[in-house]
């Protein structure tokens, strides 16, 4: 079947290729950007080393946790110690700014084109960066909502206002640039107060994070609107000079942008397919002529596409 396999990685010259997709984001009628937990990466989103002993230090001494991820899913015996490690995971990558400027480099690229975006990645760090939010598709949920953990109805609900209640209530403050810290000489607390776990205001039952983690995952009425524009814009560009430009899009989740990009620019004969990834750029054999694969990071393609 088609795309079962892939062609070898268009190996150019890293610079020949960061032109081709200068080039290629200029003459484009329109840009879909596909974007995955790599570009993130770029903007300095680690999940893992001394960002997250940085903020996650006692939990790694009391559990061993390596990363995030993991903590996010161990099975705590308190909700209010879960919604403490949450909390504070929340935050960092929802509620703070990206430390590097990857997302707001992209927007400056792409900003005066006819765009949309789908994303797997949850932190909204396109929105904050200054992307039209009527442009942009979150498939996999958002780090910024709370929904039923059953679920009994499909609402979702805003959490900034709760999470920070939560994390002033472990010791931490923010400074002037919304960076989270602990005072000098001060210990966090691993738990929160019982009045600040968040409950379903419909069956009682405790709430979760709208996360596409399981078939409880819920799609909220933006979800479903956000879907259908991303549709919408699809079709009425149909047949056009189309970018599809994937950025950081590993192999978990192939089935959201990457294979759809590589069958709608096989479709379109006038649509050429973009790849930045670090050690995995790549196009299949049958549209390798049609295709900018740059394995680099894209910081530095971004950087290289503006001329800096």
């Amino acid at each position: 079947m088609f795309f079962k396999r892939a062609g070898a990685p268009a190996a150019r010259d890293f610079r020949e290729q960061a032109e081709r997709l200068k080039s290629g984001l200029e003459n484009a009628d329109a840009v879909i950007i596909g974007a995955g937990a790599g570009l993130s990466a770029a903007a300095g989103m680690q999940y893992d080393g001394a960002r997250f002993k940085r903020y996650f230090g006692d939990f790694y001494e009391k559990y061993g946790f390596r990363d995030m991820y993991s903590g996010g899913f161990y099975p705590y015996e308190t909700l209010e110690e879960h919604w403490a490690y949450w909390s504070r995971y929340i935050f960092i990558n929802r509620y703070m700014d990206a430390p590097e400027p990857v997302y707001h480099e992209l927007h400056t690229l792409v900003k005066d084109k006819d765009y949309f975006v789908i994303t797997t990645n949850v932190d909204h760090c396109f929105q904050k960066a200054g992307f039209d939010r009527r442009r942009l598709f979150y498939t996999q949920g958002d780090y910024g909502l709370f929904q039923c953990s059953v679920p009994c109805h499909d609402n979702t609900y805003d959490n900034e206002e709760t999470v920070r209640k939560m994390v002033e209530a472990q010791g931490y403050q923010t400074d002037r640039e919304g960076i989270l810290f602990l005072p000098e000489g001060a210990e966090a607390k691993m738990e929160i107060p019982g009045e600040f776990v968040p409950f379903c205001p419909k069956c009682g039952k405790p709430m979760s994070m709208n996360l596409r983690a399981d078939d409880t995952f819920v799609q909220d009425q933006g979800w479903h609107a956000a879907a259908q524009r991303y549709q919408e814009f699809l079709r009425s560009h149909d047949g056009m000079h189309i970018l599809y430009l994937e950025l950081g899009v590993g192999a978990n989740t192939p089935v959201i942008i990457k294979y759809p990009f590589w069958q709608m620019t096989c479709q379109n004969p006038k649509a050429v397919y973009a790849c930045v990834n670090y050690g995995e750029a790549y196009a299949p054999k049958e549209i390798e002529d049609r295709s900018i694969c740059v394995d680099g990071d894209i910081k530095t393609v971004l950087k290289n596409i503006k001329g800096k």
